[in-house]
C-alpha cells in the first residue's frame, strides 16, 4: 500500500508539471502559426507585384526564422510527450506490481476464508477462548479481517480502472506524438520551400545593389533627421525644466512613468496586426554584403490601409514631417517617449492626450515595393534608446 501511495503521488506530481508545460508549448504554438499565416497573406500579396523587392525578402526571413520557431516548438513538445509517456509507462509498472501483490495477498485470504468458511469452526474459534477478554478480541479481529477482505477488493479494482485509464492516456499521447512527427515533417517541407524561394529573391535583389546602396543612403538619412527630431524635443524640454528651474518630473507624469514601466512586455502593438520585418540593433543587411544595419526601433510590416495606435497613455509631444519619409509622431509616457515614423496621415496634434490604442495615424504604403506597408516604431527612456520588442506583447 505504501508503494501504492508514492506511485500515485509521484505521478500526480509530474502530470501536473507536464500538463503545464505542454499548456504552455501549445500555446506558443499557437501564436507562431497564426503568425505565420499572417506574414503567408503578406506574402502572397507581395508577390502579385513582379518585381523583387526588399520588403518580400524582409517578409521571407522573417516567415523562415517563425517557421524554424515553430519547428523547436513541435520538437519541445514531442520532448515533453516522450517524458509524459515515460513516467506514466513506470508508473504503469508500478501500479501493475502493486496490483499482482494485491491479488496474490487477496486470492491468500480467499483460500483461508474457504478453508474456514464452516460457522462451527468459527465458534469453536470463539469458545475456546482463555477468558472473556480474548473472546471479545478474536471477534473483532474476524469483523476486521472481513472488512479488510472487502476493502481490499475495492482497492484492487480502484487499480484495475486507473491502470486501463493509463492505458488508454498512453494510447492517445502516443498518437499525438505521431501527428506531430508528421506535422514537423510538412512545416520542414514548407521551410525548404521558402529557404529557395529565400534565395532566389537573394540573387535577384543582388543585380540591383546601386538601387538598393541609394536606399539604404536615404533610410539612414531618414533615421538620422528623426534622432535629431527627437533630440531637439528633450533639448527643448530640458530648457523650459531650467526656466522653471526644476527637472523634475510632475507627480503625474511619474506615476505614468512606472505604470509604462510596469507594463512592460505587455503592450498592445502600434498596429492591430503585423508581423516584424527588421529588428532592433546591429545587424547584416539581408542583400548587402559587408554592410552593417544600425536601426533604433523596429519595422513592422501591415496590411495595406492599417492604422497606427498608441501602445500607451501619453501626451502627444511632437508631430512632424520627415522630408522624403512621410509624417512622425512622439507621445511621451513620463520619462518614456514612444515613436511612431512612416505615416501618411496623422488625427492627432502636439498637446493631445491619448489612450491605450487609440488611432494616432495612417500607415504609409509604397506603391513602387509592391504596397509594402510598414510602420517604423521606437522606444525611448529620455535620451536611450530601447529594445521595442522587450515591450509590446508577444
Amino acid at each position: 500500500m505504501r508503494s501504492l501511495l508514492l506511485s500515485f503521488v509521484f505521478f500526480l506530481v509530474s502530470l501536473s508539471l507536464l500538463g503545464q508545460s505542454l499548456t504552455d508549448l501549445r500555446a506558443k504554438k499557437v501564436n507562431t502559426s497564426q503568425v505565420i499565416k499572417y506574414t503567408s497573406s503578406l506574402l502572397e500579396k507581395a508577390r502579385q507585384n513582379e518585381k523583387a523587392s526588399l520588403g518580400k525578402l524582409q517578409l521571407l526571413n522573417s516567415q523562415i526564422q517563425n517557421r524554424n520557431q515553430l519547428i523547436q516548438n513541435i520538437n519541445d513538445e514531442i520532448s515533453f510527450l516522450d517524458g509524459y509517456i515515460d513516467e506514466n509507462t513506470a508508473v504503469s509498472s508500478m501500479l501493475n506490481g502493486d496490483l499482482e501483490q494485491l491479488k496474490k495477498e487477496y486470492a491468500a485470504m480467499i483460500r483461508f476464508a474457504m478453508k474456514n468458511k464452516n460457522s462451527y469452526d468459527m465458534l469453536i474459534f470463539l469458545l475456546s477462548s482463555e477468558n472473556l477478554n480474548q473472546a471479545y478480541k478474536r471477534m473483532l479481529y474476524l469483523r476486521r479481517y472481513a472488512q479488510y477482505r472487502k476493502s481490499q477488493a475495492e482497492v484492487i479494482q480502484a487499480i484495475s480502472s486507473l491502470l486501463e485509464e493509463k492505458v488508454a492516456e498512453l494510447q492517445e499521447q502516443k498518437a499525438q506524438k505521431a501527428q506531430l512527427l508528421a506535422s514537423k515533417n510538412e512545416e520542414t517541407q514548407q521551410l525548404l520551400s521558402e529557404k529557395k524561394q529565400q534565395n532566389q529573391q537573394v540573387q535577384s535583389l543582388q543585380q540591383k545593389q546601386r538601387t538598393l546602396r541609394k536606399k539604404l543612403r536615404d533610410q539612414q538619412k531618414e533615421q538620422e533627421k528623426l534622432n535629431q527630431e527627437i533630440e531637439r524635443l528633450l533639448a527643448e524640454e530640458a530648457r523650459k525644466a531650467r526656466e522653471k528651474g526644476s527637472f523634475e518630473m510632475t507627480p503625474e507624469q511619474k506615476l505614468l512613468a512606472a505604470s509604462f514601466e510596469e507594463n512592460k512586455g505587455r503592450m498592445p502593438w502600434p498596429v492591430e496586426r503585423g508581423v516584424i520585418t527588421e529588428r532592433f540593433g546591429v545587424h547584416a543587411h539581408a542583400v548587402l554584403k559587408n554592410i552593417q544595419i544600425k536601426s533604433n526601433g523596429i519595422d513592422i510590416s501591415t496590411d495595406e490601409g492599417a492604422q497606427a495606435r498608441s501602445v500607451f497613455n501619453g501626451e502627444v509631444s511632437r508631430v512632424f514631417a520627415i522630408s522624403g519619409g512621410n509624417m512622425a509622431v512622439i507621445i511621451r509616457h513620463g520619462s518614456f517617449l514612444s515613436v511612431y515614423s512612416n505615416l501618411k496621415e496623422v488625427f492627432v496634434t502636439a498637446g493631445q492626450q491619448v489612450k491605450t490604442k487609440q488611432t494616432i495615424g495612417a500607415v504609409f504604403t509604397d506603391s513602387s515595393e509592391g504596397n509594402k506597408t510598414v510602420l517604423k516604431f521606437q522606444v525611448w527612456r529620455e535620451n536611450q534608446k530601447l529594445n521595442p520588442e522587450h515591450w509590446i506583447s508577444r
